[in-house]
Protein backbone atom coordinates (compact mmCIF):
# COMPACT_ATOMS: atom_id res chain seq x y z
CA UNK A 1 0.00 0.00 0.00
CA UNK A 2 1.27 3.54 -0.72
CA UNK A 3 2.35 5.58 2.27
CA UNK A 4 0.03 8.40 3.35
CA UNK A 5 2.64 10.97 2.30
CA UNK A 6 2.04 10.05 -1.35
CA UNK A 7 -1.71 9.48 -1.22
CA UNK A 8 -2.65 12.84 -2.78
CA UNK A 9 0.31 13.13 -5.16
CA UNK A 10 -0.55 12.20 -8.76
CA UNK A 11 1.77 11.52 -11.68
CA UNK A 12 3.11 14.35 -13.76
CA UNK A 13 1.21 13.67 -17.07
CA UNK A 14 3.95 15.35 -19.13
CA UNK A 15 6.00 12.17 -19.45
CA UNK A 16 2.89 10.22 -20.50
CA UNK A 17 2.12 12.67 -23.30
CA UNK A 18 5.77 12.62 -24.40
CA UNK A 19 5.81 8.81 -24.43
CA UNK A 20 2.60 8.71 -26.47
CA UNK A 21 4.05 11.20 -28.96
CA UNK A 22 7.14 9.01 -29.35
CA UNK A 23 9.73 10.16 -31.87
CA UNK A 24 7.37 11.12 -34.68
CA UNK A 25 9.03 14.18 -36.29
CA UNK A 26 5.66 15.52 -37.46
CA UNK A 27 4.38 15.98 -33.91
CA UNK A 28 4.54 19.53 -32.56
CA UNK A 29 6.30 19.12 -29.22
CA UNK A 30 4.38 21.52 -27.02
CA UNK A 31 4.11 19.30 -23.95
CA UNK A 32 7.43 19.71 -22.13
CA UNK A 33 9.52 22.64 -20.84
CA UNK A 34 12.43 22.02 -23.16
CA UNK A 35 13.87 24.69 -25.42
CA UNK A 36 15.79 24.72 -28.67
CA UNK A 37 17.55 27.97 -27.68
CA UNK A 38 21.17 27.27 -26.75
CA UNK A 39 22.71 28.15 -23.37
CA UNK A 40 24.77 31.36 -23.10
CA UNK A 41 28.01 31.67 -25.01
CA UNK A 42 30.98 30.12 -23.24
CA UNK A 43 28.96 27.87 -20.93
CA UNK A 44 29.53 24.64 -22.85
CA UNK A 45 33.27 25.23 -23.27
CA UNK A 46 33.70 26.12 -19.60
CA UNK A 47 31.75 23.05 -18.50
CA UNK A 48 33.79 20.77 -20.75
CA UNK A 49 37.03 22.23 -19.40
CA UNK A 50 35.88 21.62 -15.82
CA UNK A 51 35.48 17.89 -16.47
CA UNK A 52 39.24 17.51 -16.35
CA UNK A 53 39.76 19.58 -13.20
CA UNK A 54 40.29 17.79 -9.89
CA UNK A 55 38.71 20.66 -7.97
CA UNK A 56 35.46 20.23 -9.91
CA UNK A 57 35.33 16.50 -9.11
CA UNK A 58 34.97 16.91 -5.35
CA UNK A 59 32.43 16.59 -2.58
CA UNK A 60 33.42 20.01 -1.29
CA UNK A 61 32.24 22.55 -0.59
CA UNK A 62 28.91 20.93 0.24
CA UNK A 63 26.81 24.06 -0.18
CA UNK A 64 28.48 25.49 -3.26
CA UNK A 65 31.66 27.11 -4.51
CA UNK A 66 32.44 30.65 -3.45
CA UNK A 67 32.57 31.97 -7.01
CA UNK A 68 29.15 30.47 -7.73
CA UNK A 69 27.68 32.02 -4.56
CA UNK A 70 29.16 35.38 -5.52
CA UNK A 71 27.65 35.13 -9.00
CA UNK A 72 24.20 34.36 -7.54
CA UNK A 73 24.38 37.25 -5.04
CA UNK A 74 25.44 39.65 -7.80
CA UNK A 75 22.65 38.38 -10.07
CA UNK A 76 20.00 39.06 -7.43
CA UNK A 77 21.46 42.46 -6.58
CA UNK A 78 21.32 43.51 -10.24
CA UNK A 79 17.65 42.52 -10.40
CA UNK A 80 16.47 43.77 -7.01
CA UNK A 81 18.99 46.27 -5.67
CA UNK A 82 19.18 44.07 -2.55
CA UNK A 83 22.54 42.76 -1.42
CA UNK A 84 22.93 39.30 0.11
CA UNK A 85 26.15 38.00 1.65
CA UNK A 86 27.42 35.19 -0.61
CA UNK A 87 28.93 33.20 2.25
CA UNK A 88 26.23 33.72 4.88
CA UNK A 89 23.02 33.90 2.86
CA UNK A 90 23.45 31.79 -0.31
CA UNK A 91 23.28 27.99 -0.66
CA UNK A 92 23.90 26.32 -4.03
CA UNK A 93 21.71 23.30 -4.78
CA UNK A 94 21.26 20.56 -7.34
CA UNK A 95 18.62 22.48 -9.30
CA UNK A 96 15.39 24.28 -8.54
CA UNK A 97 13.62 21.13 -7.31
CA UNK A 98 16.02 20.59 -4.42
CA UNK A 99 15.94 24.31 -3.67
CA UNK A 100 12.13 24.40 -3.44
CA UNK A 101 12.01 21.40 -1.13
CA UNK A 102 14.79 22.80 1.06
CA UNK A 103 12.97 26.13 1.40
CA UNK A 104 9.74 24.41 2.40
CA UNK A 105 11.53 22.29 5.00
CA UNK A 106 12.99 25.35 6.75
CA UNK A 107 9.82 27.46 6.47
CA UNK A 108 7.17 24.96 7.60
CA UNK A 109 6.40 22.15 10.01
CA UNK A 110 4.00 19.28 9.27
CA UNK A 111 0.43 20.53 9.34
CA UNK A 112 1.34 24.12 8.53
CA UNK A 113 -0.47 25.73 5.61
CA UNK A 114 1.14 27.16 2.48
CA UNK A 115 -0.62 29.51 0.04
CA UNK A 116 -0.18 28.88 -3.69
CA UNK A 117 -2.06 29.94 -6.79
CA UNK A 118 -4.51 27.90 -8.85
CA UNK A 119 -3.11 27.01 -11.36
CA UNK A 120 0.43 26.52 -10.10
CA UNK A 121 3.41 24.37 -10.98
CA UNK A 122 2.65 20.79 -9.90
CA UNK A 123 6.23 20.52 -8.65
CA UNK A 124 5.47 23.28 -6.15
CA UNK A 125 2.09 21.97 -5.07
CA UNK A 126 3.31 18.44 -4.46
CA UNK A 127 6.50 19.43 -2.68
CA UNK A 128 4.27 21.19 -0.15
CA UNK A 129 2.60 17.83 0.39
CA UNK A 130 5.93 16.00 0.54
CA UNK A 131 7.12 18.05 3.50
CA UNK A 132 3.83 17.38 5.31
CA UNK A 133 2.39 20.87 4.89
CA UNK A 134 -1.08 21.64 3.56
CA UNK A 135 -1.60 23.59 0.31
CA UNK A 136 -4.22 26.35 0.25
CA UNK A 137 -5.02 27.64 -3.22
CA UNK A 138 -5.88 31.17 -4.38
CA UNK A 139 -7.39 31.46 -7.87
CA UNK A 140 -5.75 33.22 -10.76
CA UNK A 141 -8.56 34.88 -12.71
CA UNK A 142 -8.45 35.07 -16.50
CA UNK A 143 -9.50 38.34 -18.11
CA UNK A 144 -8.68 40.91 -20.76
CA UNK A 145 -5.61 41.93 -18.73
CA UNK A 146 -4.33 38.37 -18.65
CA UNK A 147 -4.16 36.33 -15.48
CA UNK A 148 -4.74 38.29 -12.27
CA UNK A 149 -4.45 37.17 -8.66
CA UNK A 150 -7.73 37.19 -6.70
CA UNK A 151 -6.68 39.53 -3.88
CA UNK A 152 -9.85 39.07 -1.83
CA UNK A 153 -9.34 35.31 -1.93
CA UNK A 154 -5.68 35.78 -0.99
CA UNK A 155 -6.58 37.59 2.20
CA UNK A 156 -9.41 35.17 3.01
CA UNK A 157 -7.21 32.10 2.50
CA UNK A 158 -4.64 33.06 5.15
CA UNK A 159 -5.46 31.45 8.49
CA UNK A 160 -3.87 30.72 11.86
CA UNK A 161 -1.88 27.76 10.45
CA UNK A 162 -0.52 29.66 7.43
CA UNK A 163 3.28 29.85 7.49
CA UNK A 164 4.30 30.71 3.93
CA UNK A 165 3.24 32.06 0.56
CA UNK A 166 4.79 30.06 -2.30
CA UNK A 167 4.87 32.04 -5.56
CA UNK A 168 6.56 31.69 -8.95
CA UNK A 169 6.77 34.82 -11.11
CA UNK A 170 6.29 34.66 -14.06
CA UNK A 171 4.06 31.77 -13.15
CA UNK A 172 4.13 28.29 -14.59
CA UNK A 173 1.90 27.23 -16.33
CA UNK A 174 -0.09 30.46 -16.85
CA UNK A 175 2.60 32.97 -17.72
CA UNK A 176 1.02 35.36 -15.19
CA UNK A 177 3.31 38.25 -14.23
CA UNK A 178 2.26 39.84 -10.95
CA UNK A 179 1.79 43.61 -10.98
CA UNK A 180 2.70 46.11 -8.25
CA UNK A 181 -0.72 45.92 -6.60
CA UNK A 182 -0.53 42.13 -6.38
CA UNK A 183 3.00 42.12 -5.01
CA UNK A 184 2.04 44.78 -2.45
CA UNK A 185 -0.90 42.65 -1.32
CA UNK A 186 1.35 39.60 -0.90
CA UNK A 187 3.95 41.65 0.96
CA UNK A 188 1.28 43.17 3.23
CA UNK A 189 0.01 39.70 4.08
CA UNK A 190 3.51 38.40 4.84
CA UNK A 191 4.39 41.39 7.03
CA UNK A 192 1.05 41.43 8.87
CA UNK A 193 0.96 37.68 9.55
CA UNK A 194 4.69 37.06 9.95
CA UNK A 195 4.80 34.71 6.95
CA UNK A 196 7.69 33.56 4.80
CA UNK A 197 7.51 34.31 1.09
CA UNK A 198 9.12 31.50 -0.90
CA UNK A 199 9.73 33.14 -4.25
CA UNK A 200 10.55 30.91 -7.23
CA UNK A 201 12.47 33.14 -9.63
CA UNK A 202 13.36 30.65 -12.35
CA UNK A 203 11.53 32.63 -15.09
CA UNK A 204 12.12 36.04 -13.53
CA UNK A 205 13.74 37.73 -16.51
CA UNK A 206 11.49 36.20 -19.18
CA UNK A 207 8.80 38.91 -19.26
CA UNK A 208 7.12 40.34 -22.34
CA UNK A 209 5.70 43.62 -23.59
CA UNK A 210 8.17 45.75 -21.63
CA UNK A 211 6.83 44.70 -18.23
CA UNK A 212 9.19 45.39 -15.32
CA UNK A 213 10.99 42.72 -13.32
CA UNK A 214 9.90 43.03 -9.69
CA UNK A 215 11.87 41.06 -7.10
CA UNK A 216 9.84 40.90 -3.85
CA UNK A 217 12.93 41.27 -1.65
CA UNK A 218 13.05 44.89 -2.87
CA UNK A 219 9.66 45.67 -1.32
CA UNK A 220 9.52 47.52 1.98
CA UNK A 221 10.31 45.25 4.91
CA UNK A 222 10.58 42.09 2.79
CA UNK A 223 14.32 41.53 2.43
CA UNK A 224 14.44 39.17 5.43
CA UNK A 225 11.06 37.55 4.77
CA UNK A 226 11.88 36.26 1.28
CA UNK A 227 13.53 32.94 0.47
CA UNK A 228 14.50 33.15 -3.20
CA UNK A 229 14.65 29.90 -5.15
CA UNK A 230 16.52 30.16 -8.42
CA UNK A 231 18.31 28.11 -11.04
CA UNK A 232 19.98 28.31 -14.43
CA UNK A 233 17.45 25.90 -15.96
CA UNK A 234 15.18 28.37 -17.76
CA UNK A 235 16.55 31.90 -18.20
CA UNK A 236 19.95 30.44 -19.03
CA UNK A 237 18.45 27.37 -20.84
CA UNK A 238 20.71 25.00 -18.86
CA UNK A 239 18.17 22.31 -18.06
CA UNK A 240 20.67 19.47 -17.90
CA UNK A 241 23.15 21.26 -15.64
CA UNK A 242 20.91 20.95 -12.57
CA UNK A 243 22.27 23.90 -10.62
CA UNK A 244 20.05 26.05 -8.42
CA UNK A 245 20.15 28.07 -5.20
CA UNK A 246 18.33 29.31 -2.15
CA UNK A 247 18.97 32.85 -0.94
CA UNK A 248 17.57 34.22 2.29
CA UNK A 249 18.35 35.96 5.56
CA UNK A 250 21.34 34.81 7.57
CA UNK A 251 19.11 33.33 10.29
CA UNK A 252 18.06 30.61 7.81
CA UNK A 253 21.47 29.87 6.34
CA UNK A 254 22.45 27.09 8.73
CA UNK A 255 19.10 25.32 8.32
CA UNK A 256 19.15 25.68 4.54
CA UNK A 257 22.68 24.26 4.45
CA UNK A 258 21.79 21.30 6.68
CA UNK A 259 18.68 20.42 4.70
CA UNK A 260 20.61 20.74 1.44
CA UNK A 261 23.39 18.43 2.67
CA UNK A 262 20.99 15.69 3.73
CA UNK A 263 18.68 16.13 0.75
CA UNK A 264 21.13 16.52 -2.14
CA UNK A 265 24.59 16.51 -0.47
CA UNK A 266 26.54 18.54 -3.02
CA UNK A 267 25.92 20.42 -6.28
CA UNK A 268 28.06 19.36 -9.22
CA UNK A 269 31.36 21.25 -9.32
CA UNK A 270 31.54 20.63 -13.05
CA UNK A 271 28.17 22.21 -13.67
CA UNK A 272 28.78 25.08 -11.27
CA UNK A 273 31.66 26.15 -13.52
CA UNK A 274 29.30 26.63 -16.45
CA UNK A 275 26.55 28.16 -14.30
CA UNK A 276 28.94 30.79 -12.93
CA UNK A 277 29.77 31.88 -16.47
CA UNK A 278 26.09 31.98 -17.41
CA UNK A 279 25.15 34.30 -14.54
CA UNK A 280 27.81 36.77 -15.63
CA UNK A 281 26.35 37.19 -19.14
CA UNK A 282 25.50 40.79 -20.08
CA UNK A 283 21.76 41.54 -19.73
CA UNK A 284 21.38 42.41 -23.40
CA UNK A 285 22.00 38.76 -24.27
CA UNK A 286 18.93 37.69 -22.31
CA UNK A 287 16.93 40.55 -23.85
CA UNK A 288 17.51 39.08 -27.32
CA UNK A 289 16.38 35.65 -26.10
CA UNK A 290 13.25 37.11 -24.51
CA UNK A 291 12.40 38.87 -27.78
CA UNK A 292 12.60 35.49 -29.54
CA UNK A 293 10.26 33.86 -27.02
CA UNK A 294 7.85 36.79 -27.32
CA UNK A 295 7.68 36.31 -31.10
CA UNK A 296 6.83 32.66 -30.50
CA UNK A 297 4.20 33.64 -27.94
CA UNK A 298 2.66 36.04 -30.44
CA UNK A 299 2.57 33.34 -33.14
CA UNK A 300 0.82 30.97 -30.71
CA UNK A 301 -1.83 33.62 -30.04
CA UNK A 302 -2.33 34.12 -33.78
CA UNK A 303 -2.70 30.40 -34.33
CA UNK A 304 -5.16 29.99 -31.45
CA UNK A 305 -7.26 33.06 -32.21
CA UNK A 306 -10.89 32.33 -31.42
CA UNK A 307 -10.04 29.72 -28.81
CA UNK A 308 -10.38 30.48 -25.07
CA UNK A 309 -6.70 31.18 -24.38
CA UNK A 310 -5.13 33.77 -22.10
CA UNK A 311 -2.08 35.67 -23.34
CA UNK A 312 0.90 34.93 -21.08
CA UNK A 313 2.95 37.92 -19.94
CA UNK A 314 6.10 35.84 -19.51
CA UNK A 315 7.52 32.35 -19.34
CA UNK A 316 7.32 29.54 -21.88
CA UNK A 317 3.69 28.38 -21.88
CA UNK A 318 0.05 29.36 -22.22
CA UNK A 319 -3.25 27.76 -21.24
CA UNK A 320 -6.44 27.02 -23.14
CA UNK A 321 -9.69 26.67 -21.21
CA UNK A 322 -10.97 23.53 -22.91
CA UNK A 323 -13.86 23.26 -20.44
CA UNK A 324 -15.26 26.40 -22.06
CA UNK A 325 -15.39 24.35 -25.27
CA UNK A 326 -17.24 21.56 -23.46
CA UNK A 327 -14.19 19.29 -23.60
CA UNK A 328 -12.41 17.78 -20.59
CA UNK A 329 -8.73 18.70 -20.48
CA UNK A 330 -7.60 15.04 -20.65
CA UNK A 331 -9.83 14.41 -23.65
CA UNK A 332 -8.53 17.60 -25.27
CA UNK A 333 -4.95 16.40 -24.85
CA UNK A 334 -5.87 13.08 -26.47
CA UNK A 335 -7.59 14.78 -29.41
CA UNK A 336 -4.68 17.13 -29.96
CA UNK A 337 -2.22 14.24 -30.08
CA UNK A 338 -4.37 12.54 -32.71
CA UNK A 339 -3.74 15.68 -34.79
CA UNK A 340 0.00 15.50 -34.06
CA UNK A 341 0.17 18.13 -31.32
CA UNK A 342 1.56 17.10 -27.94
CA UNK A 343 -0.01 19.25 -25.20
CA UNK A 344 -0.44 18.52 -21.49
CA UNK A 345 -3.62 18.54 -19.43
CA UNK A 346 -3.38 20.56 -16.22
CA UNK A 347 -5.40 18.36 -13.88
CA UNK A 348 -3.33 18.14 -10.69
CA UNK A 349 -1.71 21.55 -11.23
CA UNK A 350 -4.09 23.30 -8.87
CA UNK A 351 -7.85 22.86 -8.37
CA UNK A 352 -10.92 24.10 -10.22
CA UNK A 353 -9.08 26.55 -12.47
CA UNK A 354 -6.28 24.19 -13.47
CA UNK A 355 -8.67 21.31 -14.09
CA UNK A 356 -10.24 23.24 -16.95
CA UNK A 357 -7.02 23.80 -18.87
CA UNK A 358 -4.67 22.40 -21.47
CA UNK A 359 -1.08 23.69 -21.60
CA UNK A 360 0.94 24.55 -24.70
CA UNK A 361 4.71 25.15 -24.42
CA UNK A 362 6.16 27.37 -27.17
CA UNK A 363 9.87 27.33 -26.24
CA UNK A 364 10.93 24.24 -28.18
CA UNK A 365 9.50 24.76 -31.66
CA UNK A 366 10.50 27.46 -34.20
CA UNK A 367 7.87 29.86 -35.52
CA UNK A 368 7.75 28.01 -38.84
CA UNK A 369 6.55 24.89 -37.03
CA UNK A 370 4.27 26.77 -34.64
CA UNK A 371 2.42 28.10 -37.70
CA UNK A 372 1.01 24.58 -38.15
CA UNK A 373 -0.83 24.69 -34.83
CA UNK A 374 -4.01 26.54 -35.78
CA UNK A 375 -5.28 24.09 -38.39
CA UNK A 376 -4.47 21.13 -36.16
CA UNK A 377 -6.16 22.69 -33.13
CA UNK A 378 -9.32 23.40 -35.12
CA UNK A 379 -9.35 19.83 -36.45
CA UNK A 380 -8.98 18.48 -32.91
CA UNK A 381 -11.22 20.79 -30.92
CA UNK A 382 -13.53 22.43 -33.44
Amino acid sequence: MPVKRLAEIPGFNIDRVAAAAGDDPEVLRLENLDTDVAPPQGVIETTRAAVGEDDANSWLPFDGKVEMKEAVAAHIERRSGVRYDPLREVVITGGEGDAMLNALFVATDPGDEVILTDPTYAGMLNRVRLVGAVPRLVPLVAGDAGWRLDLDALRATAGPRTRAVFIMNPSLPTGCVLNEEEWDAIADLCRDRGLWLIYVSIYEGIVFDGLPVIHPASLDGMRDRVITVGSVSLEQRMIGWRIGWTVGPEELHSDLSVVHIYNALVPSGICQAGATVALREPPQHLAAIVADYQRRRDEMLRQLEGFPVVAPSGGWSLLMNTAALGIDCAEASKRMLEQKVAATQMRGWGAEVADRCLRFVYSNEPIERLSLLGDRARAALG
